[in-house]
């Protein structure tokens, strides 16, 4: 090494449009606009530090000067006809003014004079302005160069006057290569995995890496070892990664925490750690396809780690592991116990149930679910039920007894029993036979015999019901019919049909009788209300009933149905109640305005009028 020091990021500042790294499309623009003598008046480069913004100003500025590479770089501002500026510093609107006497005067060796102004986004609002005129129309000779990080500060009027190229981050690969040439030149010894350290770490941004790389020379020497490198720069190692992950793996809390608490006592910070496992977990996910590998910036050999350890988790896994660190990142800032935070965090990862398991457990729910599905469906199911008790002795020893009491071949060959002949008179039946016994009854003794329903989860009910035990609760049902009061006989006719033809008269008679009749089984108010209704008209089988109020037919509407059975016992037949509403003259009168009923008294009283004719009389009020 020189007896003289000079840092890395000074001694190799590159002087060519051919030692810039990863900025060809910037680089090649440039080039071919100095061929073609397209030179623009001025240009504006943005993009992340570190990626060589001031450098392609200082090179294009020599290329087009054809100044002898001898000169270095940083001497370039001593030049009469390089300007450099420091915006940061200088962005006050003297300080423009100063520039803009500068850019009057001529290049006194050259073609063109060139300013170089860094970090332009710091000139405030009224030296951009004063800017303006000088930007838009500077001389033949002048040519501006703006570096900036954050270009949206920048006013627009000033954005709309340059050409503005943008620089991208160098890659980790590009940055190892060029790393890989500084460390033969000066003879540095380091391996493969350091220099993937020392990439990473400087995050896209070359002069980064070449601060680290001097770091760890002035650290370790000529001889750059990687444990010796990781702790130089305090960096979590891949080694490490792999460790904690491997407890995850096996699921031990107790290792966990043990190397826990050796990274905190070898002073790792907590946010580096979490950031560096993000990351190893990330390329682990996308590890599970190796067409995939050239996402992972890392050396060969971790690339194949990486592969071989990726089928220890799912990829599901993976995306929770990752969404449990970010959300412990966002937490941690706000923790008022960090590292307590911090190991519940990565207690979660060991713990954390995995897919497999998840997946096993749905698996056994739905075979628990179909097995007790299948259960109740056959315990519900009818036909299965009847199957079974067909099968059984007591069913078959039943079903032979009610063969051979309802048998039509026996019946013909014996003579049949008094019970065996009720039995068969009630099978024989129809069902509108039985309707007109029940609609003679009254209503309350009504006997309703309901069909057995069909539900599957209606597991209290009989499991089958037998024609033979049907046909004995009919014979109930008759024997208990003969015991009632015979009705005279006649013809059978629905609830709602009235006997005879009714008429308003019929009704009047009998209505006070029935008025009489609902005053103890209805409410007392339904009772004063039918007091006050008014029989209008009976056409066919419907009653007409008028109400003086809306809440009088509402309430009897309600109870339309029971008050019809009511008269259907004082009248003899069934009447359908029709409501409705009507008001009375009287009730009319008190509605009219005064004009109107004036109106009302010309038309009846002929006086009135003649006066109104004569004298134009007319209604004051």
């Amino acid at each position: 090494m020189s007896e003289n020091y000079r840092a890395l990021t000074r001694k190799y500042r590159p002087h060519t449009f051919e030692d810039i790294v990863s900025q060809e499309h910037v680089s090649n623009t440039i080039q071919n606009a100095i061929k073609q003598n397209r030179l623009s008046h001025a240009y504006m480069f943005c993009g992340p530090r570190g990626v060589g913004k001031t450098t392609m100003a200082r090179v294009l500025a020599r290329t087009i000067n054809e100044i002898d590479s001898s000169v270095d770089g940083e001497s370039l501002n001593t030049t009469l006809n390089i300007v450099e500026m420091d915006a940061a510093s200088n962005n006050k609107v003297d300080d423009v003014h100063h520039l803009r006497e500068s850019v009057r005067i001529p290049p006194q060796n050259g073609r063109y004079k060139v300013f170089i102004v860094d970090e332009v986004h710091m000139l405030s609002k009224a030296a951009f302005n004063a800017l303006l005129k000088t930007l838009e129309e500077p001389p033949e000779h002048a040519i501006f160069i703006f570096a900036t990080t954050e270009p949206h500060k920048v006013l627009p009027t000033i954005l709309s006057r340059v050409q503005r190229f943008d620089f991208k981050r160098i890659a980790v690969e590009e940055i190892v290569h060029r790393l890989r040439n500084i460390s033969l030149d000066e003879d540095i010894s380091i391996d493969e995995e350091s220099l993937h350290v020392i990439a990473k770490k400087a995050d896209g941004a070359l002069r980064d890496a070449l601060g680290l790389m001097d770091q760890a020379i002035a650290f370790c020497g000529d001889t750059i070892t990687h444990d010796e490198l990781l702790q130089a720069l305090n960096v979590v190692g891949a080694e490490r990664l792999f460790e904690f992950m491997d407890c995850v793996k096996q699921k031990d809390a107790d290792a966990g925490l043990s190397l826990i608490d050796t990274l905190l006592q070898e002073g790792y910070d907590i946010q580096e750690f979490l950031i560096g496992l993000a990351e190893h977990i990330r390329n682990l996910y996308i590890a599970h396809h190796s067409e995939q590998l050239y996402l992972v910036e890392a050396s060969a050999e971790t690339k194949k780690r990486y592969k071989a350890s990726a089928p220890d988790f799912t990829r599901d896994d993976l995306m929770r592991m990752l969404h449990i660190i970010s959300e412990a990142q966002i937490k941690l800032k706000d923790a008022s116990q960090p590292r307590i935070q911090f190991e519940i965090t990565l207690l979660k990862l060991i713990h954390m149930e995995r897919t497999e398991q998840l997946e096993q457990l749905l698996k056994g729910l739905d075979e628990l679910k179909k097995n007790s599905g299948s259960f109740v469906n056959g315990l519900a199911s009818p036909a299965k039920d009847k199957k079974e008790l067909e099968s059984s002795p007591e069913a078959v020893n039943d079903q032979a007894e009610a063969a051979d009491t309802v048998s039509p071949e026996k019946e013909e060959t014996s003579t049949p029993q008094p019970e065996e002949q009720k039995v068969s008179q009630m099978a024989d039946e129809e069902v509108p036979r039985e309707a007109a016994v029940e609609s003679e009854s009254a209503p309350e003794e009504e006997v309703i015999i309901e069909e057995p329903q069909d539900d599957e989860f209606d597991l209290g009910r009989p499991a089958l019901e037998t024609d033979l035990s049907r046909r004995i609760k009919l014979l109930d049902k008759k024997e208990a019919e003969e015991h009632k009061p015979k009705a005279k006989p006649g013809p059978v006719q629905s609830e709602e049909t009235p006997h005879k033809k009714v008429t308003i008269e019929d009704v009047q008679e009998v209505w006070d009788v029935y008025l009489e009749s609902i005053k103890g089984e209805f409410p007392m108010l339904l009772h004063l209300q039918m007091e006050r209704a008014k029989v209008e008209k009976v056409k066919g089988a419907q009653l007409y009933i008028a109400c003086d109020n809306e809440f009088a037919k509402n309430m009897l509407d309600e109870q339309s149905k029971e008050l019809s059975r009511k008269l259907k016992e004082c009248l003899g037949c069934f009447l359908r109640f029709e409501i409705t509403v009507s008001k009375s003259s009287e009730q009319k009168k008190k509605t009219q305005n005064p004009y109107e009923r004036f109106k009302e008294l010309q038309q009846k009283d002929p006086l009135i009028r003649d006066i109104v004719e004569l004298f134009g009389a007319e209604l004051e009020y």
